[in-house]
Formats: structure tokens, sequence, C-alpha cells
């Protein structure tokens, strides 16, 4: 049997696993990327800042020089050292050009050094980056000793290759560092995420295909983190699941043999029943007495067979409800179970004077019966019956429109595991080989008829309390009847 036909398959090429890697490695890159940002702009800036510490220098020695004693081949020699076209310094008003290679064109931007602005520095970073091939800027920064300020004419062509081999490395670096960290990120998760979450997958396909197979079930691991609670809940779910196919396939099993057996059991009744008809022939005073008890005894038998078993093929009928006096229910069932004063099992009722109840008569006798041989195996299971130790006690009295009815017995009463599912099928029998369907039929009927059944705690043996509420009259149909009447 199977739950369902998924047609699942695990994709090993872009699953869980493959998507984690992706994933790392596209996180990992994002880090490194707004890691560059700031970092290509410092170094930038720092290449400038060397630039102008040069030019500084350079200024020093060609200020202090007398005019024109600098020979040109010397300060194009300063020049380049700094890497500038132009050099020139501002003092007061004075505007000195220390040294030209050559006279500049038209400079493209301005680099001001004295005011910082970090935001600016990130977006001209980048400016230099896509448009600083032979592009001239000029460079103004704080003068040596007593000038206002420095300026330098500079060629952004070495900037902007720095720039790009300093990208190349960073950008190779950040590959390595992703890679690793991609993997070992990759493997951490892998060993404590994606294997168990695959095992987990693999096992409800598996189970899936075959829920009848108790090998199939998860066994949890000792984990206490989320995935641990996860593969107890499975197993738990799973085992449930199991349970209930058996169950059901025992109810099927036994709804077949039902058939089978109601089949020829009804014939085996029919022909007793015919035979009983003979005894009332008889004038011995016993047969007269038993004989109307046995023959009503057989006709609920072959009402029985005819009619739907609950946990069989068929179904219970709707209770046919009037007013029945309790205490001649409890006398048919002390004669069914037999249980005779002065036997090895002690039978006692006691019932309100005149209580009728406004229940089906045959279905009140099934649920006391089925709660009586209860008792009785419960006894029997125990060893030989005996009266001072095994009785049985059956009260009834009424509370307002509701009758509550108990049953007792002081047998060794029923263990914890069996109060679970008392009023299951199969679940609330504590005898070896029984099916617990006597109590799940009597809880049924009792709640057929809008009443309840429950299990007294702290009794001696098993006490069970059923309570019978009467059905709401109609005041109209009622008076109709009267009138009729």
């Amino acid at each position: 049997m199977t739950l369902s036909s998924p047609n699942v398959h695990l994709r090993r090429k872009l699953g869980l696993s493959g998507k984690l890697l992706g994933l790392t490695v596209v996180f990992v890159m994002m880090a490194e990327i707004l890691v560059y940002v700031p970092t290509i702009a410092n170094f930038r800036l720092n290449y400038i800042d060397d630039q102008v510490n040069r030019a500084r220098t350079a200024a020093l020695a060609l200020d202090a020089a007398p005019e024109g004693a600098v020979e040109e081949t010397l300060a194009r020699r300063l020049l380049k050292s700094v890497d500038a076209l132009a050099l020139v310094l501002k003092t007061g008003d004075a505007r000195r050009l220390l040294a030209v290679a050559e006279m500049p064109s038209e400079v493209a931007v301005t680099i001001d050094r004295r005011d910082p602005d970090d935001a600016a520095a990130i977006l001209d970073a980048f400016d230099t980056l896509l448009n600083g091939h032979k592009r001239l800027a000029r460079v103004v920064d704080v003068a040596p000793n007593q000038g206002d300020f420095i300026e330098i004419v500079v060629d952004e062509t070495q900037l902007r290759q720095a720039m790009l081999a300093f990208s190349r490395t960073v950008l190779l670096l950040s590959l390595l560092i992703s890679a690793t960290t991609a993997g070992l990120v990759y493997l951490a998760l892998d060993r404590m995420i994606v294997r168990p979450v695959r095992r987990l997958t693999e096992t409800m396909v598996r189970f899936a295909e075959a829920p009848e197979d108790a090998s199939r079930i998860v066994v949890a691991s000792d984990r206490a983190d989320e995935i641990g609670i996860a593969e107890a809940e499975l197993e738990r779910m799973q085992s449930e699941i199991h349970g209930q196919l058996q169950q059901k396939s025992r109810l099927a099993a036994l709804g077949l043999a039902v058939s089978k057996i109601n089949h020829d059991l009804r014939n085996l009744l029919a022909s007793a029943q015919l035979m009983s008809d003979r005894l009332g022939t008889v004038s011995d005073p016993t047969v007269q007495k038993l004989a109307p008890k046995l023959i009503a005894t057989l006709d609920r038998a072959i009402a029985f067979c005819q009619s739907t078993l609950s946990y069989g093929r068929a179904q219970e009928r709707p209770p046919q409800r009037r007013p029945v006096a309790f205490a001649d229910v409890v006398e048919d069932v002390r004669t069914a179970l037999g249980v005779a004063p002065g036997g090895p099992v002690r039978f006692s009722a006691a019932v309100e004077r005149g209580l009728t109840i406004d229940a089906d008569p045959d279905q009140m006798f099934r649920i006391l019966l089925n709660l009586g041989r209860n008792a009785l195996q419960a006894f029997e299971g125990r060893g030989a019956p005996d009266p001072d130790r095994d009785q049985i006690r059956i009260s009834g009295r009424r509370e307002g429109a509701v009758a509550v009815l108990e049953f007792s017995d002081t047998g060794p009463g029923l263990p914890r595991k069996a109060r679970e599912h008392l009023f299951e099928p199969f679940q609330g029998s504590t005898r070896t080989g029984g099916t617990g369907l006597g109590l799940a039929i009597a809880a049924e009927l009792v709640r057929a008829h809008g009443g309840s059944i429950s299990l007294v705690d702290g009794a001696l043996g098993a006490t069970f309390r059923i309570t019978v509420p009467d059905r709401p009259i109609d005041l109209q149909e009622h008076a109709r009847q009267r009138a009729s009447a």
C-alpha cells in the first residue's frame, strides 16, 4: 500500500547543496565588493598624497635656490620624480611656477586635498578608473613652510594604471578568499544541515512508497536542535501512520471475517430459534420461565447478525428511543451474563425506584452486556472466581432530565496504557487476544443517545459512569397527542 505516488527525484546537480554553495560564493563576493569600494578610494588618495609629499620636497629645493640658479635639466628631473607636468607654489599674493616640463593643455579635474570628503573620494575613484586615461588633473594641497598652497599638474594615466593593477590584485585575492570561505562554509553547513535534511527527504520518499514497511520509518538522532526535533516528530508521525495502516488492515480483515461468520451464524441462529419455539409446549415451570428470555435473546442475536457492525462493513441503526424501565434492562443483563444468586460472581443492583430512561432498550442492553462481559473476563484473568472478591454492581438514578447510570466491578482495574485509548477499537483491551471492541461499541451507542461514558478515577476495580439525557419535548406536538387521545 502506498500513501501517494510522488514523482520525486532528488536533484543532485542543483539541489540544496549546489544552491548553498552558489549563495555562499555570491554573498562572499558581495562582501568583498563592499570592502573593495572604500579600499580603492583609499588607494587613490594614498597615491595622490605620495605625489604631493614628493612635490613638497621638490618645492623646498626649488624655492630655496636663487631665481634662475636651478638648471632646467635639474628642474625636469625633480618634476619626473614627482610624476608631474608642472609645479606651482603660492605664497601670499605671489604665485610662482617653480618648474614645468611642458606647458600643459586644459586641466580636466581639480583634486583639493585641503578639504577631504570621503563620499566624494569614492565617486572620484571610480571616475578616475573610467575616465582617467590621458586626462590631466590639478592637485592642490597645503604648501610647505609659509606657503599658502602647492599645486601640481599630473597625468591620471599612471594613477589609473596603478588602480587597475591594485584592482586585479584585490579581485584575485577576493576570488581566493571567496572560494576558501565558501568551501569551508559549504562543508560545515553540508554536514550540519544539508545531509540531515537530505536524509529526512529520502526517508520520507521511501516511507511514502511503502508505509506498511516498519523498517522505512526514520530513526531520530540524538540531536537537540531543530533538525533533531524534526526527526523526532517525523518518526512519531510515521509510526502513527504505520500503526493506523495496520489497524485499518486488521479492520478490513475483520470485516471480511465477520461477513463470512455472519452468513453461517445467522442460519444457525434461525435453526435454534425454530427449536426454541418448541419449548413453549413444555410444561416444566423452569422452562416456561426461561423460554421467553431465551427466545428474546435469540431474536436479538439474529437482529445483530442482520444489522451492520460499527467496525465491520455496516452501520449501527439510529436508536429507537422510548421510556424504558431500567430495572428490567438490568435483570435481562444479569440473566444474559449467567450471574445467578449464590454463584461464583456476586451481582447487585441499586436502581432508583421506578426509574425510567429515554433510550433504545436493545442498545442499552448491549451497552451493559459489553461492560459485564469485560468484567467477567477480568475476573477470569486472575484465577478462579470468588464471590467475596468478584462483584458486579449496577446503579441508576435520575438527575433532572438526565439518567445517570454506573457499572462497577471489583476487578484488577485498567492500566494507564489502556486508559489512554480506552474507547478506541483494538486499543483499550487489557486481555491477551482481546479486541477492545466492547468498550468501543458501548461508547458509540451511548453517543448515539446524546450521552457520555467515562471511567471514574480512584474507584476500586473499574467504574463506568453513563449519562443519558432525555430527548427535548415538542410541547405543541405533545399537546396534539394528548388532545387526540
